[in-house]
């Protein structure tokens, strides 16, 4: 019962829904029912580029948009298929087929769960901000590669999966590109564009599929041009409610096909980790409200364990359509549930006009998709911060494009942290001071010079004693000719690593070997208590760990006159 208790999950859904109106309904209808247009060529077009096919991407609107509307930990979070994931599911498709994606996503939902259960979800909000515009910004370079084939109409049937491998493929058939279709793939680029300069309420891709359509249709009927291929004549199309499905292997071993998931399936999790945090955050400065980041990243874990069971793909909090909510007037979880009853509808009425959707049109929606993504303003903000910051995002952008997004997030993530300790082995001094010290102290006390006792020497660590200091501090004390006291002032440790103990007990053993004395100065409660823990305390004698530099001095004072130094 004590387990369940900790645990963070409450539902932003049943909370709002207790002081409910009519006049909040209507509003949550309205925003529910133009997120719905906004996301239906989205959902397709995910689907699709995905490598799986439009129903499926309707169907991840459908469930996971319904589920995390219910279980999340935002009010107006809309989730769903998002072109993020898109590389990743085209690379697990490649390799393991439609039953490894599905077994793939299951195991990142209960990633997800389990890092909403652990508390986790304010820890996922620190992912340094180069890695996350680095990772972005190499997904849509990537995402652009893919839609080539169709907005050139190539007709290229295998497409290598591999950056390099495409484009020398692209460039090998460049003699077949289908002008008809390039130029309707240009035409939805630009109504996607100009569409907003006459109505930010109507989305620009809808506009662009619903004129691309009928311009298509004209096309074949009157102008006889059929080079144009749409997504009837490569998919099969949706039609009635989605069915339950077992995700099946076929005949490969299931604990290896796990195992060789598991790197993909913590991928697919930390994608949707942060990528539904961060639209949160979002979405939190503009409503003025707080989400529950455990309670999001469990809402997201149940939304993808239970989504393949329907034959669907990976799923998070999409930014795009969130705002589209937000500025349409959303305010509660049920404009979320309208959304996917809207896309509902599109599933089991609109199968055959999706079907007749141009692929070219879709591209030219995966490419404003992908330059929307791209963050180049972002990018070229970063490029004036230091050149860790711009080596970070450029090694976690091009390892993204190039190889995939799990070695870029792992590389990226260690380059970070090497760059931060490195910093704070920086801002890190240690000085060994001896006849007269400075006491700066805070506020507006004035400085003070205090007089260090006849053979004292005081070793001043000003910040945190971890391993790379800790070492440091090793290089400078050991084998040097020293005074019979030794001061370590730590009042500037805020903390002590496993590390810095051992080596500050090394550095006790020593000089209590050669007969001559530690005090430690200025500890606070928190490194008190790790060095009680350690044996430290005991070792050097609790009257030798003082919290002032004053009492220090004085009982330096006491030990030089008893030790006949004066």
């Amino acid at each position: 019962m004590k387990i369940v208790d900790s645990i963070d999950f409450r539902p932003k859904f049943f909370s709002t829904i207790r002081h409910y109106n009519k006049a909040k309904f209507l509003k949550d209808v309205m925003a529910g029912i133009i997120v719905g247009i906004v996301a239906i060529p989205l959902a397709i077009a995910f689907g699709i580029a995905s490598g799986v096919g439009p129903t499926e991407g309707l169907v991840t609107a459908i469930i996971a948009g319904l589920l995390i509307s219910l279980f999340g930990g935002s009010k107006v979070q809309i989730g769903g298929p998002t072109g993020a994931f898109i590389v990743i599911i085209y690379g697990i498709i490649q390799q393991h087929g439609i039953g490894g994606l599905a077994i793939a996503t299951i195991m990142a939902g209960i990633i997800l769960v389990l890092m909403g259960v652990f508390r986790l979800g304010s820890v996922i909000k620190f992912m340094p901000y180069p890695i996350i515009v680095g990772f972005t910004g190499g997904i849509a370079i990537t995402i652009f590669s893919t839609q080539m084939n169709d907005l050139l109409g190539l007709g290229i049937e295998n497409v290598p999966a591999n950056f390099v491998e495409k484009w020398v493929c692209y460039f090998h058939n460049i003699g077949n590109i289908d002008w008809w279709a390039f130029g309707m793939g240009v035409a939805s680029i630009l109504v996607i564009v100009f569409t907003p300069r006459l109505s930010r309420r109507i989305p620009g891709s809808l506009v662009a599929i619903v004129v691309m359509t009928l311009a298509g249709w004209l096309l074949k009927t009157y102008a006889g041009v059929d080079s144009i291929r749409t997504i009837g004549d490569l998919y099969s199309l949706p039609s009635g409610l989605p069915e339950l499905r077992m995700p099946s292997l076929g005949d490969e071993p299931f604990f290896s096909t796990v195992q060789s998931l598991l790197p993909v399936a913590f991928t697919i999790a930390m994608l949707g980790a942060i990528e539904s945090l961060l639209s949160a955050m979002v979405a939190d400065g503009v409503i003025g409200d707080r989400h529950n980041s455990n309670t999001e990243l469990i809402g997201q874990g149940i939304a993808n364990i239970v989504v393949p069971f329907f034959g669907g793909i990976p799923a998070t909090g999409a930014i795009a359509r969130t705002m589209a909510n937000i500025n349409n007037g959303g305010r509660t979880p049920v404009a979320g549930i309208v959304h996917t009853f809207v896309l509902l509808l599109v599933l089991l009425l609109l199968g055959g006009l999706v079907g007749a959707i141009p692929m070219p049109c879709l591209a030219g929606v995966l490419i404003m998709v992908s330059y929307n993504m791209s963050g180049w303003r972002t990018i070229r903000s970063i490029c004036r911060h230091s050149k860790s910051s711009i080596a970070v995002l450029f090694t976690t952008l091009l390892l993204t494009v190039i190889f995939d997004l799990t070695i870029a997030i792992e590389v990226g993530l260690v380059m970070a942290v090497v760059i931060f300790m490195r910093r704070i082995m920086e801002s890190t001094n240690i000085s060994v001071i001896r006849d007269e010290m400075e006491v700066h102290h805070d506020g507006e006390a004035a400085d003070e010079r205090l007089v260090i006792p006849a053979g004292t020497e005081v070793y001043e660590i000003d910040g945190p004693f971890f391993f790379g200091i800790a070492n440091k501090f090793d290089e400078m004390t050991r084998g040097k000719d020293t005074m019979p006291i030794r001061i370590v002032r730590m009042r500037k440790v805020s903390f002590i690593d496993s590390t810095g103990l051992h080596n500050l007990e090394i550095f006790i053993r020593s000089s209590l070997d050669e007969g001559r004395i530690v005090i430690l100065s200025g500890v606070n409660a928190k490194v008190y208590n790790s060095i009680e823990r350690a044996g430290i305390v005991q070792l050097v004698g609790k009257e030798n760990v003082l919290d002032h530099i004053h009492k220090a001095l004085l009982r330096a004072d006491e030990l030089s006159k008893s030790l006949g130094l004066q």
